[in-house]
C-alpha cells in the first residue's frame, strides 16, 4: 500500500510513505531478550497477543510507518499533540497559501454535555454553509491582497483561518501509532480526525494483520492504554 493515496474529507489524503518491519519484527524482537526465535505461526500469534495484553509494548517500537498528510490545520494541531512521533510539516512561511480550505458538508450543533464534543443536529446546512464559504473566501482574499502589497507570507497568513489545508511528512513506531488508534477512532473523537485514524487502521492492519488483530481483541474487553 505504499504511495496509494487515500483521499479523505474534500480536499485531504494520506499516503504510506514507507514501512519498516512486521509482525515477525515484533516476534523477533521480544524473543531476542532470551535468544529465541519463531516458534511458528500460532505461537508466534499468541506472544503478540500476550505481549499487548501484559502491556510490554517495546518490541512494537521496532516497525516504522512513514505517512504523507494532507488535513485540515486544526486536525493537524489534535494530531501533533502524539508526540511519539517526527513530524515535518509545509510552511507557510516559505511557500504561498492555495485556496485549499475544508468546506464541510454538514454542520453539527454543539453537544451540551461534552463542551469539547459535537452532535448531529437540525440545521439550516444551506445557509450556514454560505456564511461559512464566504468567511473563507474574504480572508483568502485579505491575504492576497496583502501578498500583492509586498507584505511578508509570514505575516499575511495571520488572516487564514484553521481551516486550511496542511501537508505534513509523519513518521512513528507501531507502538505509538496503536496509542494514537485508540484514542482517535473512538467516537468521542473528532469526526474530522476519525476519518484519518480510520484509514490508518486499514493500512496497519495490511501491514501487521497478527499485531492488528490482538489489538482489536485487546480493545473489545478493555482499553488499551499507556504504560
Amino acid at each position: 500500500m505504499e504511495n496509494e493515496t487515500i483521499e479523505l474529507l474534500d480536499k485531504g489524503f494520506i499516503r504510506l510513505v514507507d514501512f519498516m518491519g512486521s509482525d515477525n519484527r515484533v516476534v523477533s524482537s521480544a524473543r531476542v531478550s532470551f535468544g529465541g526465535t519463531s516458534k511458528g505461526e500460532e505461537r508466534d500469534k499468541g506472544l503478540i497477543k500476550y505481549l499487548l495484553e501484559h502491556r510490554h509494548h517495546t518490541p512494537f517500537e521496532h516497525c516504522y510507518f512513514q505517512f504523507h498528510v494532507c488535513c485540515p490545520i486544526y486536525v493537524a494541531r489534535q494530531w501533533m499533540r502524539h508526540r511519539w512521533g517526527s513530524f515535518n510539516e509545509i510552511s507557510a512561511r516559505y511557500t504561498q497559501v492555495k485556496d485549499e480550505f475544508y468546506i464541510p458538508q454538514e454542520f453539527r450543533g454543539q453537544d451540551v454535555k461534552n463542551r469539547q464534543g459535537s452532535v448531529a443536529a437540525d440545521l439550516d446546512n444551506d445557509a450556514l454553509k454560505k456564511i461559512y464559504q464566504d468567511a473563507v473566501e474574504a480572508s483568502f482574499a485579505a491575504y492576497n491582497k496583502l501578498i500583492e502589497a509586498g507584505v511578508a507570507r509570514e505575516m499575511a497568513r495571520g488572516v487564514l483561518p484553521v481551516c486550511q489545508y496542511t501537508q505534513f511528512y509523519w513518521s512513528v513506531n507501531a507502538r505509538s501509532l496503536l496509542n494514537f488508534l485508540q484514542l482517535r477512532q473512538d467516537g468521542h473523537a473528532q469526526y474530522e480526525i476519525r476519518v484519518y485514524a480510520d484509514a490508518i487502521a486499514k493500512i496497519f492492519k495490511e501491514k501487521m494483520p497478527w499485531s492488528w488483530e490482538a489489538f482489536e481483541a485487546l480493545e473489545k474487553k478493555l482499553p488499551l492504554g499507556a504504560e
